[in-house]
């Protein structure tokens, strides 16, 4: 029984669909300005994993994804670049597949530019004013009225008193309340703007999801997702929109994906401590980038460091070399218990390092069994790569993927691998008490050593 928690209600709940077998799935995408970013990496990961998973299990999964590609930043990039917005953002919309594909991340069902939907946005808006959610300020822009719907801040868990105060928004007195914020911008950028029944203008951001989740869902959206960095005020101004435009609309759960830590710090471009997937492919294969991603629960913060994605290769190096020199046998007996404790896990919110213990217990059965019943290491080596598969793990020849020397240019694999021979030729001229110091040293690194019968040895994190 699958158990997602929800934002909205603060609890994990048993995850009904709105339509059987059927599921609406939206996740707020990029605004293509620049290059992704590893928190864009690691949000698209995470809900790349709950697709494959929910049609694992029998779903027919809708999956749409936006792209932001007018917006004031956009624009801004473009003057300091001195060059046109739509090949600013065709360029980097170009760029953010290219790393998507890297990571194999399979692509939305559907993924809208919200300058293709702009009239769809002015009809919603228009609706907001006749249903008197909305209003013109002093400069003509159209601006939503906090104030006309009950509920805002249920989503966040913001205190509505404490946000009037203007402490976290500031004063704007072309609003009636420093809450409310921006459906339509006037503007006189001829080149960036539209017509609309209030003048030449844009789309403020908020709107942009409520209007893509109304054409493609029809305000019916079983799960909506994104990274919570964008809870406040992002999606809280979404619900409140989208109620509003229409009270019967429905998003059954909100999931939210934790921040990225960089340098001890969230990750900020204002603070400098933003590393981009693209840089970070060419150092490390993809596969290990999103086992980072995976090996703490998306709910919580991430931090990123190299030290923390060489931890993530090791354990994927080990289960690789556990796998190397194995013929994966079908069977319907060996690890059956493994496979039902990766169902748990997955059911219980996607909790993907639970699943990667379990993948990394019956790497410890196929090491052991390669001592003395090849049969049952194949049979379990098959248990392990289907599981695997099912979330992307795995599908390299393990020959391939060890060759290509999976951390590259690190200190720590250069160490441990320098400790191991050295403790291998203290054991070939049986200097024991020397080779029981290096074990010891290794230990103290968190690295756990096997001693395989062909005279080699493998190790992984612990």
């Amino acid at each position: 029984m699958l158990k997602i928690f929800n934002t909205l209600t603060s609890k994990k709940e048993i995850f009904k669909s709105i339509q059987k077998n059927k599921i609406n799935l939206y996740v707020c995408g990029v605004t293509v300005y620049d290059f992704c970013h590893i928190g864009h990496g690691r949000t698209f990961v995470v809900f790349d994993i709950v697709v494959r998973y929910l049609r694992l299990i029998g779903f027919q999964v809708k999956y749409v994804r936006n792209i932001t590609d007018i917006d004031d930043k956009i624009i801004q990039k473009s003057i300091t670049k001195n060059t046109n917005v739509y090949d600013l953002t065709n360029l980097m919309i170009k760029e953010m597949h290219q790393d998507l594909s890297l990571l194999g991340i399979s692509p939305p069902d559907s993924e809208p530019r919200i300058t293709d939907y702009i009239n769809n946005i002015i009809q919603i808006i228009i609706k907001l004013i006749n249903n008197r959610h909305a209003y013109l300020n002093q400069n003509g822009d159209v601006i939503f009225s906090v104030d006309s719907y009950p509920h805002y801040g249920n989503l966040s868990g913001q205190s509505l008193k404490f946000l009037k105060s203007g402490s976290r928004i500031p004063i704007n007195y072309t609003k009636k309340n420093p809450l409310d914020f921006i459906l339509w911008k006037i503007t006189d950028e001829k080149e960036y703007s539209w017509d609309s029944p209030w003048g030449k203008g844009r789309p403020g951001w908020h709107i942009e999801c409520t209007a893509i989740n109304n054409v493609f869902f029809q305000d019916y959206v079983d799960i909506h997702g994104g990274g919570s960095d964008l809870l406040f005020p992002h999606h809280e101004n979404e619900r409140a929109q989208s109620q509003c435009l229409n009270n019967k609309s429905k998003i059954n759960f909100w999931m939210h994906t934790g921040v990225v830590i960089s340098e001890n710090q969230k990750m900020s471009k204002s603070l400098n401590n933003v590393y981009f997937l693209k840089d970070i492919l060419k150092d490390y294969d993809a596969e290990i980038i999103c086992y980072f991603f995976l090996s703490t629960h998306y709910r919580h913060p991430i931090h990123y460091s190299r030290i923390h994605v060489d931890q993530a290769a090791i354990s994927l190096k080990y289960l690789y070399s556990s796998l190397n020199n194995t013929y994966p046998i079908s069977n319907e007996d060996e690890g059956m218990n493994f496979e039902l404790e990766f169902y748990n896990a997955m059911n219980d919110d996607f909790n993907t390092p639970k699943v990667f213990s379990i993948f990394l217990q019956i790497a410890k059965k196929i090491n052991f069994f390669k001592k003395k019943d090849m049969l049952k290491t194949n049979k379990f080596s098959f248990r392990l790569k289907k599981l695997a598969n099912y979330l992307g793990f795995l599908s390299k020849q393990p020959e391939d993927f060890l060759k290509n020397r999976p951390i590259l240019n690190t200190s720590l694999e250069k160490k441990i691998e320098y400790l191991i021979k050295k403790r291998h030729i203290a054991r070939k001229l049986k200097l024991w008490k020397e080779a029981d110091e290096i074990r010891s040293k290794l230990i103290s690194l968190d690295i756990l050593l096997e001693d395989l019968d062909d005279g080699t040895t493998t190790w992984r994190k612990k």
